[in-house]
């Protein structure tokens, strides 16, 4: 007697194998098993003559949906089919959603089994899980099967439908889907918000104030009892202050004056408020919040999130990812709570359990939060976790943890000091009991660190007392435009607005990079020119299919249908083939849509055309000499695009490229061009007997018309020779690429080895010697957790004996010593810096509390759980406690270090470009 278990993927099986007996034997169906079809090719024989095949839904016959099996499914099936012939009985234990429930139906009909069926369901993969769904199977719920069928053929109706559309209209190969399309087209509002706002500047003074030798800022906030215009008070569209605020705008001069008026006179205390604010902790995650935190902290897009979060629920570290509630079951919470009590002390626990309640209205999907699997709550470090298993299996511990932990306790400071008629306001934050923070602080990855970051200590000040100016200076502002969405804010508006599901953002976010409409640079996603041509024609058309509200209903009535509250059938026929259905619509519009206006993008303030080619955007214009066109890079936004690159484009393209001047070998001229790709030079021009010029881009942030003819001799020698390699013997060569600057091995057949150039170093100016020791080092491999090979060994720590050695990291070289990593300075040289120095920074590193620690070494630990006892002596928690804490605040990688380190240095560089600028982000 045996019984066959199936799940979706072969990790699954291998866990869930361990926690059932012998007589059970379970294999994978590797997700769905059949679906509708794919291709033309998929297409049966028997209705490929039928018109509406194509679509693989029967319209004609109540929405009938065509399945297929595709090819490389076939084989599972066979296999699945075979195992079912030695079983007494089947188990189908795919996910407990929407989709594995759906999936398990198709198996059913695949595999029409003559023995007894059950369905089995849990949300975590533990033993005591497992063995517990085992004993309360139930059957297929054809409700929620229908649910998810009329979300499939609705899908397809509109991609199918308005996707052939877009070929014949715009260009071959774009795509339109039913949250997709709505999603783009937030982007694209989002971009013409950018394009229509118009920056305001203002200017305001900062004092540095000192009251017994402690320093604070103060900031102008009034002037003869008017209040001074700020970011807020300017209208975008405008640029100018919004109609009917009454506040007093400040130009250089006149904030300059005011300085000189005040510079000397006596500062007075007017007035101190002190409000005393509580903050409860975040529920714990659901998909979507977990998207977008693990976008925000670790950097990851949605789908990586979602891939990694699916790899520790199979291999049973937390619960289903896929979930819309924020509840936690009794077990959970008491987990959590004895974490608490353990790690962090009895007075870190809230007074009573915290229950969450999930508030959308179509909440489904698992019945519990994203959580730790199991009764019991490991540890981050007692996972055997590394690389970003790790980060995200304790962003998600920590999240758990803190939402039963206490209220953090605030108070909230304000002082308002008086200098002649110009008042003055300071803002300080003192944290009187951190609670929930101590183990969880939202967007940052290390709670002790961000503490110290919130707390803005005021000096102690009463009304009256007279604090010394030390420093004032005039500033000047300039509003910014609306931020373009990240992945994690735009998986929050989609949540938002009830659009789609949010177990399917990661995979629409993927499809709108993949076709085109969207680039991710810098974590931003900027649509392109194809996005707003297709968006424009949607909104004409189509509107209501990109019309938040339109697609929000959609999915409550979808949601009914999963509850029998709606009927699937006439909700299909009302939308697609009733008098202003989908296909109607199409039928009626196509004829209207003229394909010329459909490819133009309109854009204001341009005097050219932007078009949907081909081969990508491009500009479109009328001369005397007839109609000129003009590639735009690819790196140019429609935000960004502007009337002076509209006019370097087309004169490039009517009057030639723009010469810099004469080679000093070869007296030919040298060119300065914006290409498919940006800017670049070019030695000589294009003709018969030159048809491919010299050519080379410029260095990614330089700007064209920063390029000198000497800079431009430099670029014109890539790739530069550097020299033989002494092993070798093969060339080795520094050159830009599509990524940036490196040097590269060319041993020609053998292969070639590439290693990226990094500042200080320069592509131009790098030698041998540096290209060599570069090579020498190991390739990092994304998310490698093995040991670098050190830049420079310096030699043993007097106390430790343990080697000290300098690191090439992601945003530059470090230092490293056991658990504690240290950057070095931006202008530090590796090959000058010494063992003295290291210890020093090592130790300054130390004393600010930074370390991390590692599960797999006992002296780590030691060393983690030392640090947590000076820690602790700033809090009354219980000693027991001390060691997981320090386990919990000194867990920063290496990466998470380096992009502080960048960010500072980054800062830095603005703040020396931008003379007494400064720009405030307007909400």
């Amino acid at each position: 007697m045996s019984t066959l278990v199936i799940v979706e993927s072969p990790t699954k099986a291998r866990t869930i194998r361990n926690f059932l007996p012998s007589t059970y034997r379970v294999e994978a169906s590797m997700g769905h098993v059949r679906d509708l079809p794919s291709s033309a090719e998929e297409i049966p024989e028997a209705v490929k003559g039928e018109k509406w095949a194509q679509l693989g839904v029967n319209v004609e016959a109540d929405f009938e949906p065509l399945y297929v099996i595709p090819k490389d499914k076939k084989k599972i099936v066979k296999e699945l089919k075979d195992a079912l012939k030695d079983a007494t009985e089947l188990i189908l234990a795919t996910d407990e959603d929407r989709e594995g429930e759906s999936i398990s139906w198709h198996l059913l009909q695949i595999l029409k089994p003559k023995v007894p069926i059950k369905r089995m369901v849990f949300h975590e993969i533990t033993r005591e899980a497992i063995r517990d769904a085992l004993t309360h199977c139930r059957d297929i719920d054809n409700r929620v099967v229908q649910a998810q069928e009329t979300r499939r053929i609705l899908d397809r109706l509109v991609g199918y439908t308005l996707s052939p559309l877009l070929w014949k209209k715009i260009a071959w190969g774009l795509s339109a889907g039913r949250v997709q399309s709505v999603a783009v087209r937030l982007l694209v509002r989002r971009e013409r918000e950018r394009r229509a706002f118009r920056q305001g500047s203002y200017w305001d003074l900062k004092a540095l104030l000192e009251k017994g030798k402690i320093s604070f800022d103060a900031k102008l906030v009034t002037v003869g009892n008017v209040k001074v215009a700020n970011g807020s008070d300017f209208d975008e569209n405008t640029g100018q202050i919004i109609a009917g605020r009454r506040v007093l705008l400040l130009n250089e001069e006149q904030a300059r004056a005011l300085l000189s008026r005040i510079q000397n006179k006596p500062w007075t205390v007017g007035n101190i408020e002190e409000r005393p604010v509580t903050r409860k902790p975040s529920p714990p995650f659901t998909t979507s919040t977990l998207q977008q935190e693990a976008n925000r902290k670790l950097r990851l897009g949605a789908r990586e999130t979602m891939r990694i979060a699916q790899s520790l629920y199979e291999r049973g570290f937390i619960t289903y990812m896929r979930t819309d509630s924020v509840h936690l079951s009794e077990q959970a919470i008491t987990a959590a709570r004895s974490c608490v009590q353990e790690l962090y002390g009895s007075e870190y626990l809230s007074p009573q359990p915290r229950k969450y309640t999930t508030k959308s209205k179509g909440a489904q999907e698992a019945h519990e939060a994203i959580r730790p699997a199991g009764s019991t709550f490991r540890t981050p470090q007692q996972t055997g976790l590394d690389g970003i298993d790790f980060r995200l299996y304790d962003l998600i511990w920590k999240r758990t943890v803190a939402s039963q932990m206490a209220d953090s306790r605030q108070t909230h400071v304000t002082v308002l000091t008086q200098v002649e008629d110009a008042g003055f306001r300071s803002s300080g934050k003192r944290i009187d009991f951190p609670g929930f923070l101590r183990a969880y602080v939202e967007g940052s990855d290390d709670p002790n660190a961000a503490l110290e970051d919130q707390e803005v200590i005021l000096p102690a000040l009463k009304v009256g007392d007279k604090p010394n100016c030390k420093d004032l200076e005039a500033v000047g502002h300039e509003t910014q435009p609306p931020a373009r969405y990240t992945e994690a804010s735009l998986v929050k508006m989609l949540e938002s607005e009830g659009v789609g599901r949010p177990s399917t953002y990661a995979s629409i976010i993927g499809t709108i990079v993949d076709r085109g409409y969207a680039k991710l640079i810098a974590n931003a996603l900027i649509p392109t020119f194809t996005a707003f041509a297709v968006t424009t024609l949607l909104e004409t058309h189509f509107p209501d299919l990109v019309d938040t509200g339109f697609t929000s209903r959609m999915e409550q009535t979808l949601d009914e249908i999963a509850t029998g509250e709606a009927k699937w059938l006439p909700y299909l026929q009302k939308f697609y083939t009733g008098e202003t259905g989908l296909a109607t619509q199409v039928k009626e519009q196509e004829s209207q849509i003229d394909a010329k206006v459909a490819r133009t993008v309109v854009l204001e303030n341009l005097t050219a055309k932007v078009c949907i080619g081909k081969f990508g955007a491009y500009l479109e214009s009328e001369s005397e000499e007839g109609v000129v066109k003009a590639s735009i890079p690819q790196d140019l936004t429609p935000a960004d695009l502007d009337p002076e690159q509209v006019e370097f484009l087309l004169k490039q393209k009517t009057e030639g490229p723009e010469k810099l001047g004469l080679h000093p070998e070869t007296g030919e001229p040298i060119y300065v061009l914006i290409g498919s790709y940006g800017p670049y030079v070019q030695l000589g021009e294009v003709s018969e007997t030159n048809k491919k010029p010299k050519r080379a881009s410029l260095p990614k942030g330089t700007d064209k018309d920063s390029v000198t003819l000497d800079m431009a001799v430099s670029l014109l020698t890539l790739p530069r020779l550097l020299g033989t390699h002494p092993e070798t013997g093969a060339k080795v060569q520094a050159n830009l690429g599509m990524y940036g600057p490196y040097v590269v091995h060319d041993q020609g057949k053998v292969g070639k080895d590439y290693r990226s150039i990094k500042p200080p170093d320069d592509v131009l100016t790098i030698e041998l010697d540096r290209a060599l020791e570069l090579l020498s080092q190991p390739k990092a491999a994304r998310g490698s957790s093995k040991t670098a090979k050190p830049l420079k060994e310096l030699g043993a720590h007097p106390e430790s004996g343990e080697l000290i050695n300098v690191y090439d990291g992601r945003y530059g070289p470090y230092v490293k010593h056991g658990d504690i990593n240290a950057s070095l300075a931006k202008d530090e040289s590796v090959e000058n810096f010494t063992l003295q120095k290291a210890l020093d920074l090592l130790a300054a590193k130390e004393a600010a509390g930074g370390g991390k620690s590692s599960s797999k070494s006992k002296k780590s630990t030691k060393t983690a759980a030392a640090k947590s006892e000076t820690a602790a002596k700033k809090t009354t928690t219980a000693k027991k406690t001390t060691a997981a804490k320090s386990e919990t605040a000194a867990k920063k990688t290496t990466a998470a270090k380096s992009e502080t380190a960048a960010k500072k240095t980054t800062a830095k560089k603005t703040a020396t470009a931008t003379t007494a600028k400064k720009t405030t982000k307007s909400s």
